[in-house]
């Protein structure tokens, strides 16, 4: 009878490049392991220690406020003529998306409400274009 060899994580937090590439190979090896089972187990660990490893060092950034609308309006198939309640005029709304006039606060309380986008993001400094 053949015994195959496990390679097993040990199971603390992730430190190092190296430690965190070692997690990444374990985590593909037991990724489709019944959630039951001890791999199973194993891999949810796994997966909260990459995670946390990954949000200090691998920090995903928010995009711009404009960039932020334009993505949710693909994301929920959106025109600009979409957006004239919740921020003006159809000429408005092409120069915000445009970067040629800001937001207010009126705008940006309207397009959280309706693009269901935190305001934290709508909030944030961006270029104007000249």
């Amino acid at each position: 009878m053949t015994k195959l060899m496990q390679t097993k994580f040990d199971m603390k937090l992730i430190k190092t490049e190296s430690e965190y590439e070692k997690a990444l190979e374990r985590l593909n090896k037991i990724f489709d392991s019944n959630p039951n089972s001890k791999e199973g187990e194993e891999g949810e660990l796994l997966i909260l220690l990459i995670e946390e490893y990954e949000k200090e060092h691998y920090p995903i950034s928010t995009p711009d406020p404009i960039e932020a609308i334009r993505i949710r309006m693909e994301e929920m198939d959106l025109k600009q003529r979409d957006l004239i309640d919740q921020i003006g005029t159809k000429s408005i709304v092409s120069e915000v998306l445009n970067k040629k006039r800001r937001l207010t606060v009126k705008m940006i309380r309207n397009l959280s409400e309706k693009l269901k986008i935190a305001a934290e993001v709508l909030v944030q400094e961006y270029q104007l274009k000249t």
